[in-house]
């Protein structure tokens, strides 16, 4: 197997809070008084469920805490602004998306970040999530119109109807006693779902569909017209200094790219666990998962660039590798994939004592893509791992040699585990859905320590997709 190795790359994002922010300001979704003149589309709602097979569809249930803007072509949207306006200032918020819908973030009501349902796309524009989006001349030939955008460093998206969490530092333009322009709005930074995907970006003018002339201070301006949107948490908090982005500690990371199917042995951390058996695995589809080999667990997936190697590799090494791309974590520790219960209410087997657990590696499939082996309770299993076609996911198929009675198999584990009906399942805060196949076995959702366990009787072979 090829290891790609490079050492250029994205700078890491630091920002220390204390010396730079005045006082936050949360906007409340208790209602909508926070904002203008709302338009009938927009509502607040206390859940939001998005339909992966239809375009464009929102559900919601009664409560407060979202911000829901439901357009559609017989029920026309308008955008929405805040009453407060701002000038240098850091917003943060979480959003959801429908299927195909489209919505934005206007700075100022003039500079926009570009939300869509970019989910599985392999190379994003300036158009797609989290893009700068492009400025308008209708002077220039029709080619020419649109400009200046500038595309994502990588695509950070998650599924429709998982909630996405991005953090906008921006400076606004600068005006002297006379009211003339004497320096851009700039992006100081924008993280997507944990990546760096914009850094110390000028904004030469107002992005299209502005609402006006540049100015000092404007509101925050959430799209409305482009399709279903969810929206919460919006912090909005005014800036006194204008941090330094980009100034990384290691200037010459070492970075692994999968432009093939690629694999790397590590450490894995898992918040405060460390899984020290792991094996990393991505592809050209730019979607990767980690899988750890004590315990036969799925530890982590994500979406974009490869590995970060820096910490294994520089100086001495630790050992561990990082994920680049935007990290959705299955597990919160390693825990054991398979187990023997008297009942579907029994008590998870905490470790592998007493079960025979005995990894036997993977095998390698005629795209060096692995199949993983391992022996528990006498029987030998084979869990196939694979990216799917399309980038949006991961499939596994879990084979025992030997048909048996009794084996349970731990699909999820987590605050929430919700059942949508037809086998699919939406797992803790809307971070992923778990798509069981056609002829599985029923699962049983059930209460663990404290937790919501989503685990399903396994004879011979149990087929399910993770989709995030």
């Amino acid at each position: 197997m090829n290891l790609n190795f490079s050492k250029a790359g994205l700078a890491a994002t630091f920002w220390l809070c204390g010396t730079l922010l005045c006082k936050g300001q949360q906007v409340s979704l208790k209602d909508l008084s926070a904002f203008k003149n709302p338009a009938a589309s927009w509502s607040v709602a206390g859940n939001v469920f998005a339909d992966l097979n239809a375009e464009n569809v929102l559900k919601t249930a009664k409560g407060d805490g979202i911000l829901v803007n439901q357009s559609s072509e017989k029920k026309a949207g308008a955008d929405l602004y805040t009453i407060n306006e701002y000038g240098d200032v850091v917003v943060e918020l979480d959003y959801l998306t429908a299927k195909g819908a489209n919505s934005g973030i206007y700075l100022q009501g003039n500079y926009e970040i570009q939300i869509d349902d970019a989910w599985g796309l392999r190379n994003a524009t300036s158009h797609n999530n989290g893009g700068i989006y492009q400025r308008w001349d209708d002077r220039k030939p029709e080619a020419d119109k649109g400009y200046g955008g500038v595309a994502p460093r990588q695509n950070a998206s998650k599924a429709p109807g998982l909630w996405q969490h991005i953090k906008i530092i921006f400076q606004a333009p600068k005006f002297d006693a006379a009211g003339k322009k004497i320096a851009n709005a700039k992006i100081i930074s924008i993280v997507l779902n944990g990546v760096a995907i914009h850094e110390n970006v000028e904004l030469f003018g107002a992005t299209r569909g502005a609402a006006g002339a540049e100015k000092a201070v404007g509101p925050l301006r959430l799209q409305g017209d482009h399709g279903a949107v969810a929206f919460r948490n919006i912090a909005i908090t005014p800036l006194t200094e204008i941090p330094k982005i980009g100034q990384d500690d290691n200037p010459d990371p070492i970075y692994i790219h999968a432009t093939s199917n690629n694999m790397l042995r590590s450490f894995v951390d898992i918040g405060n666990v460390r899984s020290v058996h792991a094996i990393s695995v991505g592809g050209p589809e730019n979607t990767a998962y980690s899988y750890d080999l004590d315990n036969g667990t799925l530890l982590q997936g994500w979406h974009g660039d490869f590995i970060d190697a820096t910490p294994m590799f520089d100086g001495r090494g630790n050992g561990t590798s990082l994920a680049l791309g935007s990290v959705t974590h299955f597990t919160a520790k390693p825990a054991l994939a398979i187990a023997r219960l008297a009942n579907a209410q029994d008590k998870w087997v905490a470790d592998t004592a007493g079960t025979g657990f005995f990894t036997k590696g993977y095998v390698l499939d005629s795209q060096e893509r692995p199949a993983f082996k391992y022996r528990i309770y006498g029987n030998l299993v084979t869990d196939d791992v694979k990216i799917s076609a399309d980038g949006k996911g991961i499939s596994r198929a879990v084979t025992l040699e030997t048909p048996a009675e009794g084996l349970y198999f731990l699909l999820a584990k987590d605050n929430r585990i919700e059942d949508l009906g037809n086998g699919l399942f939406l797992v803790g805060d809307k971070a992923y859905y778990l798509q069981l196949a056609d002829g599985s076995a029923k699962p049983v959702i059930r209460d663990a320590d404290g937790k919501k366990e989503l685990i399903v009787a396994i004879a011979g072979k149990l087929n399910y997709t993770i989709l995030f």
